[in-house]
């Protein structure tokens, strides 16, 4: 009986250990497998592969992505945009002349230029009293003296309004970006501080100032940088016209004949030496300097 338990114990010993000997051979083949260096560079590549591989299956299934709602793809979305689309972008408003008719106003004064000619330049000094002061903008004129509509040569929102006891009533926009526009020597105004305006809208008439009151009816117009900024050229902004319009930097407007309408002689001589079609324009220039 002894001897049959004892036999019976070997027996299952045996069967146990040559259970556990497949286990641990195949536990320690595995270690050895990744003891090896190339086993973890070679699964990553293989799962890289497959990634690869299921991109481009899906880039050549045409790359929809459907939603829960209306199972519309994303390219479908970006190709037909809704109603409520907004523009990109929109066009960029360029600033026109200050006035209906361009043919039908000189520019009797131009844009106090530094680089410009010495001549250029003494015509483009205002007197007032005993100083001379550099003339920022430029000055337009009917040659019958007449009033004549004044209009917004940009979008934007009229920021100042009033009344200067040296230029006359004056105008002030600021457009969207950023220059502000000056319009002076105003008989009348049709705008209110606040109000929005377009380009093109008739906001107020030319008329006379105690600064340039040789100038006669006409208007001031000026561009400056921001509502505190410095004047510059308004011609650098403005659209070219017919042959009467402002040409570069010397801002001619016409010959000095023509200038001579206006019936002043220091407006002639200014819109002369501007000119600079005839000969004897910048010595009229320099007699009319010596005088004053």
């Amino acid at each position: 009986m002894d001897n049959q338990k004892k036999n019976e114990q070997e027996t299952k010993g045996t069967r146990e250990s040559q259970e556990a000997v497949p286990a641990e051979a195949t536990a320690f083949s595995w270690r050895r497998l990744f003891s090896k260096k190339w086993v973890f560079p070679a699964v990553y590549m293989a799962a890289a592969a497959l990634i690869l591989t299921l991109v481009w299956v899906y880039q050549g299934s045409g790359g929809t992505v459907e939603d829960a709602a209306g199972k519309q793809s994303v390219t479908e979305t970006v190709m037909n945009p809704g109603e409520d689309a907004v523009p990109v972008a929109a066009p960029v408003e360029t600033m026109q002349w200050p006035v209906k008719d361009r043919g039908e106003v000189e520019q009797i004064m131009s844009f106090y230029e530094e680089k410009a000619a010495d001549n250029i330049k003494q015509a483009a000094l205002v007197e007032y009293g005993d100083t001379f002061t550099p003339h920022l903008g430029l000055d337009l004129a009917r040659q019958d003296d007449k009033e004549f509509d004044v209009l917004a040569a940009l979008s934007g929102k009229v920021s100042l309004v009033e009344k200067n006891p040296l230029v006359g009533y004056q105008v002030e926009i600021t457009h969207p970006n950023g220059l502000v526009t000056v319009y002076q020597s105003l008989a009348s105004v049709n705008v209110q501080k606040g109000a929005d305006v377009k380009k093109g809208d008739v906001i107020a008439k030319a008329g006379r100032n105690e600064l340039e009151k040789d100038h006669g009816t006409h208007l001031h117009f000026e561009v400056r940088q921001g509502a505190n900024g410095a004047s510059v050229n308004p011609e650098q902004f403005l659209n070219p016209v017919g042959a009467t319009a402002g040409t570069g930097d010397t801002g001619t407007a016409g010959t000095a004949d023509a200038a001579g309408t206006t019936g002043t002689a220091g407006a002639a001589a200014q819109t002369g030496s501007a000119a600079g079609q005839a000969t004897g324009a910048g010595t009229q220039t320099s007699d009319a300097a010596a005088k004053k």
